[in-house]
């Protein structure tokens, strides 16, 4: 079990390597591991996510990345956002150490990255946005601790924003969403993933 990326410390014989890639139109380089979510490229569902999210009609206030991995979401955001402070989490230490060098040779200052298991670790109950690419093969249950426990943290106005295939979960996370904010609309569908959105 401890190799998986979801892990604290993923049991693995490091294997680093750096690619660059275009987010948001800026061109970034990751360095990666053995050991974290899609390791040789930015992952399809990530992109489709940072293509829909709704970053020009925000409300003010800070962005939370939750399972934040080597960093492509959250550093990506802090690079187009750099007015704003962009925070990212995970409960990967091995992942959390890469997203600190990507920040660095990215050259990214408004992030805070830290470790917590989802929300535990995080204080901040006023973001304009937290996003998300949860992470499915941790389960069900973590993933809708993603949803439900993204509300206590956002401002009045501010938005939940995840992408989820749908063969792995989109139709019942939006059913959570909905619950749990009283609203949810699909942003995008694209090759079966949903860019899911709540507004608190």
């Amino acid at each position: 079990m401890t190799n998986y990326y979801y892990s604290k410390n993923p049991d693995v014989v490091h294997q680093e390597s750096s690619w660059d890639f275009t987010l948001l139109g800026q061109p970034m380089h990751f360095v990666t591991d053995n050991g974290v979510f899609s390791k040789r490229t930015v992952d399809f569902g990530s992109r489709v996510l940072l293509e829909n999210l709704p970053l020009t009609t925000l409300i003010d206030g800070p962005i939370l990345d939750v399972g934040c991995g080597y960093g492509p979401l959250g550093l990506a955001v802090a690079k187009s956002e750099s007015q704003r402070q962009v925070d990212l989490v995970d409960v990967n230490e091995l992942a959390l150490q890469l997203a600190h060098k990507n920040a660095a040779s990215n050259q990214v200052d408004n992030v805070n990255i830290w470790e917590s298991d989802l929300y535990t670790a995080v204080t901040e109950t006023a973001y304009a946005l937290i996003l998300s690419n949860p992470p499915i093969r941790a389960g069900k249950q973590v993933v809708h601790q993603i949803l439900t426990g993204a509300k206590a943290h956002l401002k009045e106005g501010g938005k939940l924003v995840i992408v989820i295939q749908k063969k792995q979960g989109a139709p019942s996370a939006r059913q959570k969403m909905e619950t749990t904010f009283g609203n949810c609309r699909v942003v995008a569908k694209d090759k079966g993933y949903f860019v899911l959105e709540s507004t608190k």
